[in-house]
C-alpha cells in the first residue's frame, strides 16, 4: 500500500502543479547530497527563484538522483513550476521524474491487487 500511496501522492501533486502552477526561472545554488541506508548517494538541487509577487524562495528538490544531469549543476539556470499559494511545492523541469511516480503507482496497484486476490481465495 505504501508504494501505491507514494505514487498517487506524487501524481496528484504533479497534476495540481500543472493545472495551477506558475513558471519561473531559477538558479541552482548548491547540491544537497544525502545517503540512504545502503550508502547510495542522491543529489538534490537547491534552487533559488523569485515568485511573481516578489517573494525570494530557496528550496531543495524532493527528488534526488544518483548523478547530476548536465544543466543541473551549481550555477545552472533552470525552470521551476511552483504553487503560488505554497512555493515549497515545486518541481524542476527536466529533473523531477513523472515515470518514477507512475512506477510506484503501478507496483502499488499490482501488490494491492495481489494481496486482495490472495485474501479472497483464502476466505
Amino acid at each position: 500500500m505504501s508504494f501505491l500511496g507514494v505514487g498517487v501522492y506524487g501524481l496528484r501533486r504533479a497534476g495540481a502543479l500543472r493545472r495551477n502552477g506558475i513558471t519561473a526561472v531559477g538558479r541552482v545554488v548548491r547540491l544537497d547530497t544525502r545517503r540512504d541506508d545502503d550508502g547510495a548517494k542522491y543529489h538534490h538541487p537547491v534552487v533559488a527563484w523569485t515568485t511573481r509577487d516578489g517573494r525570494a524562495c530557496t528550496y531543495p528538490s524532493v527528488f534526488g538522483r544518483g548523478t547530476v544531469l548536465p544543466g543541473f549543476g551549481t550555477g545552472s539556470s533552470v525552470t521551476v513550476l511552483y504553487d503560488p499559494d505554497n512555493p515549497r511545492r515545486f518541481e524542476i523541469r527536466g529533473w523531477d521524474f513523472k515515470p518514477f511516480h507512475l512506477l510506484f503507482a503501478g507496483v502499488g496497484t499490482a501488490l494491492t491487487a495481489g494481496t486482495l486476490l490472495v485474501l479472497l481465495v483464502l476466505a
